[in-house]
This record gives C-alpha cells, structure tokens and sequence, in this order.
C-alpha cells in the first residue's frame, strides 16, 4: 500500500490554501469549514507523512523546505485538474457552475450591467452572483471567483486580464453652478470653488490628480460635501451643489445631453484600464472566460487568446 492510499485529497487541498491565504481561519472561510477543521486536518496530513509542513508562530504561517516543495507540486497538480474539469465543464450545456465576481461601483455600472444579457443568453444555467464593494478585499478568502479593479489596484500574484482601454478622470460641473460662480481657468481656480470631496473604499479621502507624465500632479480641492458613491456625486453635480471629478465615461449620457460640462479638460488625468483579476486555480472556469470575452468585445477589445 503506498503512501497516497493513506492521504486524503481534502488535506492536500487545505494545506494549499493555507499557505495561499496565510492563514488557517482565511483558509477554513474560503473552503467552508470551521478553524478547528482545517487545523485537525493538518495535524492529520503532517502525521500521516511524517513530516512537518508548517511553522506556526502567533504572528505568521510560513512552509517548511519540504511543505514549500509538497505545495509546488500540488499546485500543478491541482492546475491540472481544474483544466481537466474545466474542459468536462465546458462541454456541458449552458456550462452549469456557479460565479461570484466583487466589482467596484463604477465597473458595475459601465462594465457588469451592459454584459449581463448576454451572459445570461450564452450561459443560461449559470448561477451569477455579483457583489458591489468599493473597499478592498482578498477575493480568494472571501470565496469570489474573481474581482475587476483598476490594474494598478491588482493584488500581486494575481492573473489579470485587461477589460477595456485607458479611461480619464476629469472635472465636471452643471452649467448652472458655472453660471453663478465662473468656469475655473487653471488648476489654482479650483480653491476659488465647491468641490465635492471624493471617498475611497477604504474611506480616504482621494486627491483629485491632473495631468499626464511629469506634468502630473495631485491636489487637495475644497469642499464641505464628501460622498463615497458616484450616482449620489453626479446627481449633486447636476443640482449645482459643486464641481465633481468622475470618470470620464461615467458622465458621458450627461455630459451628451448637457446636464454636466467637464472643465480644464487639458489637465484630464489617464486612468489604467479595468481589469479582471483571479487566482491562478480559476483560470478554467469556462464562465468566467465568457464574461470576460463579452465585456471585451462592448469595449472594443478581442476575445482572449
């Protein structure tokens, strides 16, 4: 009897989510088990093998020689297998599953809400659950398939695939607040004016950025009003409480139909593209493929190659 006969496959995949997420709750939270599981699990795994895998200290988790060389292995390993099930899935109807994207408000918006149809048509016996949350998170503890964030915002050792082309953030404000207080000429007119004071998701406040290369530059504008989501931001912009700065793309209807003007547009300030970003153990999912190539496509871009 070998050694493999006395393993359980469950073990294996605890210990790699582990040392993936750095933690033993994060881990028993992704795979839907309680702390005391997975740590019984690896006292099983460490037991059964006669070697330790793990160093355990209060602060950290980190492999030992030969935990590091087992989870190298076995990351192929379950490379493999996820593209061997993710083959068996594809060629099944409607690609059944289930997929759980995090999305940023403002991706939601331009990028989620226009692709659902045609998900829905091309994957009719997907369950699709989408989560709007500006703050960041770790998509793999949190059990996400994947998350779409601006490319600079990708966690390292993530796979990313680029969604879209490089958008501007600009400064914009309703015709009739430029009527009462003028329109700004110069970057050092904005302390002359209300502006709407932007939060992140981590609850910063964010310095408006202007410019390209070393023209770039960020400054701290002034304003009472602080407001943490776009669709309140843009409607306090047409009812003239202040200047707002936005993406570009998100304000085109307005803009179009002139309820919004941007202004100092020569100081627009590039902005990466969105990107999907997932583990590499979710690579396979024939779903997630699908959605990206549907929202590329909206925007232009080819299918994945």
């Amino acid at each position: 009897m070998s050694l493999l006969d006395h393993i359980e496959f469950s073990d294996l995949r605890i210990f790699v989510t582990i040392l993936r997420t750095g933690s033993f709750k994060a881990a028993a939270i992704q795979l839907g088990l309680t702390p005391s599981a997975t740590s019984h699990a690896m006292k099983r795994l460490e037991e059964r093998l006669s070697t330790q895998l793990l160093h355990r200290s209060s602060r950290a988790i980190s492999p030992t020689a030969a935990g590091s060389e087992l989870a190298a292995r076995l990351e192929e390993g379950f490379e493999q297998i996820a593209q061997a099930l993710g083959q068996l899935e594809s060629s099944a109807e409607g690609t059944l599953g289930e997929l759980r994207i995090n999305v940023f408000a403002d991706a939601a918006h331009l990028l989620i809400e226009p692709a659902i149809p045609e998900f829905v048509r091309q994957c009719p016996k997907v369950k699709l659950t989408i989560v709007v949350d500006d703050k960041p998170i770790d998509i793999v503890s949190e059990g996400y398939d994947a998350g779409i964030r601006y490319g600079h915002y990708v966690p390292e050792g993530m796979v990313t695939a680029p969604l879209t082309r490089a958008h501007r953030w600009v400064a914009a404000a309703s015709p009739a607040y430029l009527d009462r207080h003028g329109r700004p000429l110069t970057l050092d007119d904005l302390q002359q004016h209300t502006c709407l004071q932007l939060l992140l998701g981590d609850n910063s406040s964010y310095q408006w950025e202007f410019g390209r290369g070393k023209h770039r530059q960020r400054i701290r504008v002034p304003g009472l009003v602080t407001i943490n989501n776009t669709a309140a931001t843009i409607a306090a912009a047409k009812a003239g409480v202040g200047i707002a700065y936005l993406l570009e793309g998100r304000i085109s209807k307005e803009i179009e139909e002139g309820s919004l003007e941007a202004i100092l547009e020569e100081w627009a300030a590039p902005s990466e593209p969105f990107h999907m970003y997932y583990s590499s153990r979710r690579h396979a999912h024939p779903a997630l493929r699908k959605l990206i190539d549907i929202i590329r496509l909206q925007h232009g871009l080819s299918r994945l190659r």
